[in-house]
């Protein structure tokens, strides 16, 4: 994860396919407690201890995510968050939503 973490995300501009199969598995590795849904999208769930600590959390992959130009769905409440991410352009995964998800573990 830490190689993965230290990295950029790069924008996509689309006309290049999605990660499949062993690229995603390899890259996943790397990401300790995501999962790769369908080949599609990343997602994780993250617990807290109150609805405080969730919020600070949410605030600050939004800050990050604006930070990368690159935006997670982040759906949240009362000391959980979860955390689904895909490259909307191209409708699948790249390598900077893997680097997004190291990226939020950090945090």
């Amino acid at each position: 994860m830490g190689d993965l973490a230290s990295r950029d995300c790069v924008p996509c501009r689309g006309g290049v396919p999605p990660l499949k199969g062993d690229e995603l598995t390899e890259l996943q590795s790397e990401i300790a407690g995501w999962e790769v849904v369908n080949e599609h999208h990343l997602r994780k769930e993250y617990k807290f201890g109150d609805f405080a600590k969730t919020l600070e959390f949410v605030n600050r992959v939004g800050q990050l995510a604006e930070e990368q130009w690159h935006h997670p769905d982040i759906s949240f409440g009362w000391g959980r968050a979860e955390v689904t991410i895909w490259t909307h352009k191209i409708d699948g995964l790249t390598e900077s939503d893997f680097i997004l998800a190291a990226k939020i573990d950090a945090l």
